[in-house]
């Protein structure tokens, strides 16, 4: 394979047979359970990266079932999105979330996940499930319980609109690949974004959630003061490729 060979067909890894697809990444029927909780903020200060503020104490911990997905097959994941906001150079105050852990059980949106936007994605377990009433989402690290949220099933349900908005806004990540000799080669802050979003039904519910303390799956260093709010709703949509907000190796 001659030098322009290697040019053109390089995308992913491994060159002659790549662990995902070029995109673009359709979702169909995904099936998000959100608890939204209050934690501490001085916990929330302490991972959430500059030029990303905190606002309030606050944490999204979120379950989604992926039946159909381009590329990446038949998943579910589970992790830490935390509403942020972010100033941009006007000084104009941009709403968005900033993506602090996932866990899933499939490798190909794994390593795309981490090598095209940089995802905080890690190999677990994780279930979004119904038992009669209760929609449940569990997440295990090998066979430790790491954690469990249950919602009432339908109890009410909701505007589309305001759950579209929160699909709509910005998210952002911080992608780190490292260079051969173990130092960071790339250190972004990244922007994406969820689009071309069809709603096909969004509900509340009473809700529960615990955390489980785990070395190598930290959720509850986020710990769970008071749950606020939860939603579960099941959407088509696509995950747009990103761009740099910030560079800090720049």
């Amino acid at each position: 394979m001659n030098i322009e060979d290697v040019r053109r067909q390089a995308f992913a890894m491994p060159l002659t047979s790549p662990a995902f697809p070029p995109g673009p990444y359709r979702f169909v029927r995904r099936e998000f359970l959100i608890i939204t909780y209050r934690t501490d903020m001085d916990a929330l200060r302490a991972v959430v990266p500059e030029p990303l503020e905190v606002v309030e104490p606050l944490v999204k911990y979120e379950f989604i079932r992926m039946p159909d997905s381009t590329g990446f097959g038949d998943y579910t994941e589970s992790g830490q999105v935390i509403p942020v906001q972010l100033r941009n150079a006007k000084g104009v105050l941009e709403q968005g979330a900033y993506v602090h852990a996932m866990y899933l059980n499939d490798h190909p949106p794994i390593a795309g996940g981490r090598e095209l936007w940089g995802f905080p994605k890690k190999l677990a377990s994780p279930v979004l499930d119904y038992e009669t009433d209760v929609v449940v989402g569990t997440l295990d690290y090998g066979k430790v319980r790491v954690a469990k949220a249950t919602m009432g099933f339908k109890h009410r349900a909701l505007e589309h609109a305001p759950i579209l908005a929160g699909i709509a806004q910005p998210n952002f990540l911080l992608k780190i690949i490292p260079h051969v000799d173990g130092t960071a080669r790339i250190c972004e802050l990244v922007r994406y974004h969820m689009v071309d979003v069809t709603l096909h039904g969004a509900w509340a519910g009473p809700a529960s959630l615990e955390l489980h303390p785990h070395a190598l799956a930290p959720v509850a260093d986020l710990p769970v003061r008071k749950v606020e709010s939860a939603v579960h709703y099941i959407a088509d949509m696509t995950l747009a490729l990103g761009t740099v907000e910030h560079d800090y190796l720049a």
